[in-house]
């Protein structure tokens, strides 16, 4: 039970992973990484800000302590002067106390001198690294960027890109579909010839045998044309055709001489010899 959760959750992890990669642009991960060292440059500075000025009121403390001091040292004398030794030594006892709030208010100024010279050379080193991330941070986005376009060029120009890709199923789609339609038209076109379809278009009760007779009766119809511009061509010996009337009659005139063979009979009927024998027609 414990392994098959242990790879629920590797599972998980690799594929949050994966989203996040597809997610994740580099150079806004580098933006923002530049934006924390910027942060963190700012506080480093405001921290070296508040250390100095721990230091400097430490000092106008001690400074004014020292004053303080100086002016109980005076008053002890004086009073050591006017014959009041129990004022005296109060006012010394008080210096005294002084001196030892000077000492410590030294000793934290060291310190905090110290603090201010290690956070001064901090920021000067981060500053340094800030801007050295910043040119770096530029020069791989730049790269990045490039790397980008060329790739993109590449896809579009190869068609393996999501948008081109798009456009070149689509482009396929259609002409696939053109082709289909083509031999589609073209299959009913041979059909229809054939006979085995019918067109529409036509009158109704027309058939097979009538068509061919129609196309038969229009190839002699265009023969016949042709061979009457033929003849009308000048220099031509060929008579026109004659396509109409009855094709057995001669193409002599209306009103030709009778020619007469020599040794046939003649087209006027049998010669008169006179009446007939009585004898014979009894």
């Amino acid at each position: 039970m414990t392994s098959i959760i242990r790879r629920i959750v590797d599972l998980f992890r690799i594929k949050a992973n994966k989203a996040l990669d597809r997610a994740e642009d580099p150079r806004e991960v580098l933006d923002y990484s530049y934006q924390r060292q910027l942060e963190m440059l700012q506080r480093v500075r405001r921290g070296l800000t508040d250390v100095a000025t721990s230091r400097k009121r430490v000092e106008v403390q001690a400074a004014q302590l020292r004053q303080s001091g100086d002016k109980l040292e005076k008053q002890a004398q004086q009073a050591l002067g006017a014959g009041r030794e129990d004022l005296a030594r109060e006012a010394l006892t008080r210096r005294t106390a002084v001196l030892d709030q000077i000492e410590d208010l030294d000793g934290q100024g060291a310190t905090l001198q110290e603090q201010e010279e290690k956070l001064t050379v901090s920021a000067q080193r981060l500053q340094s690294q800030v801007e050295t991330f910043r040119t770096r941070k530029e020069t791989i986005k730049a790269g990045y960027t490039a790397a980008e376009a060329r790739t993109r060029i590449t896809e579009a120009v190869s068609g393996i890109g999501d948008e081109m890709g798009d456009v070149g199923m689509a482009v396929q789609r259609a002409q696939d579909r053109t082709e289909e339609l083509q031999a589609r038209a073209g299959a009913l076109d041979e059909l229809i010839d054939s006979g085995a379809l019918e067109d529409a278009t036509l009158p109704a009760g027309r058939d097979d045998i009538q068509t061919e007779l129609d196309a038969t009766t229009a190839d002699q119809d265009v023969e016949a044309q042709l061979a009457t511009m033929k003849a009308e061509l000048p220099g031509s010996a060929t008579p026109p055709a004659v396509t109409g009337g009855d094709s057995t009659r001669s193409s002599r005139p209306e009103n030709p001489e009778v020619e007469r063979s020599p040794d046939g009979p003649s087209d006027e009927g049998p010669p008169d010899d006179g009446p007939p024998d009585e004898k014979t027609t009894r």
